[in-house]
């Protein structure tokens, strides 16, 4: 309430200082040339009056006159540029005042929307501190997944019934490593990612010493998709363990830039980010997520960043991208439509046989789109999510392109 006190004493003290300069400078009569006239033409008046009485001679009394009559014009010629100089009409004025008024009152108004009365200066320091204790203070991984609505995935019946028989066969052989490969990847195509990093948790363990920095990038990748995408205290753990083994893991480096972005320093995300997409390959599935998101977090780090067009571009991976498919130029509409059927066939049926990278999933659905096919579409979406199910980075990359494409909200 203070604050809006001392607000409002400022702004109508601003209101009438301005109001006062607006009208200030009414006519207050006679210019000062006019007084300097009316003096001049006296002096000349006593000029007559002393000759006349003999207190000056002829000569000193023509001087005089002279001088005076210099003056005279002087003065004249001052006055009538005073004349010449017109005051702003009355409207104009009492606009000017009702805009100013209008003005200060608006900004009253967006302060009140999108400011912070009250709120005390945050320092760097401090907004660094609030962050890191944020980041101690975060939800565990048991809290968040709690929260998360169960993923659905259109599986075959006969899948589900493998996988059960799977959950039996490595509940008695606890140290089967293969068996527990082979769970956890089937867990999480069947959409149970908790599951699926459980029995990845137990890979890790089997593996003792020789778990990888590659199981340890995983098993945070399955964590952070069981939790919506969040990074949990427990996923971040697992970051650490495989950028211990390994600092220039991409996974891992990529995920510990999204969870510095979830707690408040994004300054620290830019520049691991920034880092990662100038060592890395264009295919690399983390390369378009980083892409998507880094412009975004320079901003709110307070740094003018852009992609580089040739990172934005994709590196030329094989296949047709919406923009090529589209600058067919110098065919006729039929001919046209004729290659673009015939690339996309090509690109599909080498992905149902031999799979490929994130990155080509997502030209073909970009191609899909261009054809107006929602059908092919949703079925190359599909298969997508089957291909890459547990790898939440390229499920981001496919999306977004689902996503342009129309089957995606």
């Amino acid at each position: 309430m203070v604050f809006w006190i001392v607000i409002g004493v400022l702004i109508l003290v601003v209101t009438v200082l301005l109001a006062l300069a607006l009208l200030r400078g009414q006519d207050t009569g006679v210019a000062a040339a006019e007084y300097d006239l009316q003096v001049y033409r006296d002096q000349l008046a006593g000029v007559e009056r002393d000759l006349e009485r003999g207190v000056v001679s002829k000569e000193e009394a023509a001087r005089i006159k002279t001088e005076v009559s210099r003056r005279i014009l002087d003065a004249d010629k001052a006055l009538q540029a005073a004349e010449e100089v017109h005051r702003a009409p009355k409207p104009m004025t009492y606009g000017a005042i009702l805009a100013s008024l209008v003005l200060l009152a608006a900004s009253v108004g967006v302060y009140q929307n999108i400011g912070a009365p009250g709120y005390p200066d945050l320092p760097l320091k401090l907004r660094i501190a609030e962050a890191e204790q944020a980041r101690e203070s975060r939800p565990s991984q048991a809290e968040i997944e709690a929260q998360v609505p169960p993923m659905a995935v259109d599986v075959d019946p006969r899948q589900k019934e493998l996988v059960a028989k799977l959950r039996t066969a490595v509940a008695t052989r606890p140290d089967d490593l293969k068996g527990h490969e082979l769970l956890a990847g089937n867990e999480a195509a069947l959409g149970n990612y908790t599951a699926a990093y459980r029995a990845h948790q137990r890979v890790i363990e089997i593996k003792g010493a020789d778990a990888t920095a590659d199981d340890y990038a995983d098993l945070a990748d399955l964590m952070i998709v069981a939790a919506g995408g969040y990074v949990s205290p427990e996923a971040e753990g697992a970051l650490q363990k495989a950028l211990t083994l390994d600092p220039e893991n991409g996974k891992a480096l990529y995920y510990s830039g999204l969870m510095f972005a979830q707690n408040g320093r994004p300054d620290v995300t830019f520049r691991i980010w920034k880092s990662l997409l100038e060592a890395s390959n264009p295919n690399d599935p983390w390369m378009q997520p980083i892409i998507a998101q880094i412009e975004d977090a320079a901003a709110f780090a307070g740094v003018d960043y852009r992609v580089p067009p040739m990172l934005r571009g994709g590196g030329g991976l094989a296949g047709p991208d919406a923009d090529a498919v589209a600058a067919a130029g110098e065919m006729t509409a039929e001919e046209r439509q004729d290659m673009i059927k015939s690339m996309v066939g090509r690109l599909s049926e080498r992905l149902d046989t031999d799979g490929g990278s994130p990155q080509e999933w997502a030209q073909l659905l970009g191609a899909l789109g261009v054809l107006g096919d929602k059908e092919q579409v949703a079925d190359a979406w599909a298969k997508a999510q089957e291909a890459f199910a547990g790898d939440s980075a390229a499920l981001d990359v496919v999306r977004a392109a689902a996503r342009r494409a129309g089957v995606v909200e």
